[in-house]
């Protein structure tokens, strides 16, 4: 009886420590967007994508502007890179199951008076997880 008592409980550690890795995994290639927009990081927003992903993102005049990850890095390439430049990120909302995930970030901008919400869909392609969509809004 102890055993399979001491069996039972190895086994539900393991599955939250399995858990707990792969939230801190998603949340690191988030992060990693997050940062590399925040100090004009390009290198380190692409990371963050899968090559072909599309971003549908808000901008003034527009219903919907679509750009790829690449596209979207290039918009922080003239910025003085490694300096922070007033956007805070903050992740509000992991969902995962197997290998796909949902997440929910918060961006500000206080400089413009911004906000935006980011939606994200990730996926989990050769052991690393890779945001494969993004839509953002503005927030008045």
């Amino acid at each position: 009886m102890k055993t399979q008592f001491l069996t039972f409980t190895l086994l539900l550690l393991t599955l939250s420590l399995f858990a707990q890795s792969e939230e801190e995994a998603i949340r690191q290639t988030l992060q990693n967007y997050i940062d590399g927009s925040s100090y004009s990081d390009p290198e380190l927003i692409t990371s963050a994508f899968y090559e072909d992903a599309d971003l549908f993102l808000s901008k003034k005049d527009q219903e919907l502007w679509v750009l790829s990850p690449k596209e979207y890095a290039n918009l922080f390439k003239n910025r003085e890179q490694g300096k922070f430049n007033g956007r805070n990120g903050k992740i509000l909302m992991i969902d995962y199951a197997n290998n796909i995930a949902s997440a929910k970030a918060e961006i500000l901008i206080p400089k413009g008076g911004l906000k935006f919400i980011d939606i994200f869909l990730l996926k989990k392609l050769e052991g690393k997880w890779k945001i494969i969509s993004k839509a953002a809004t503005q927030i008045e």
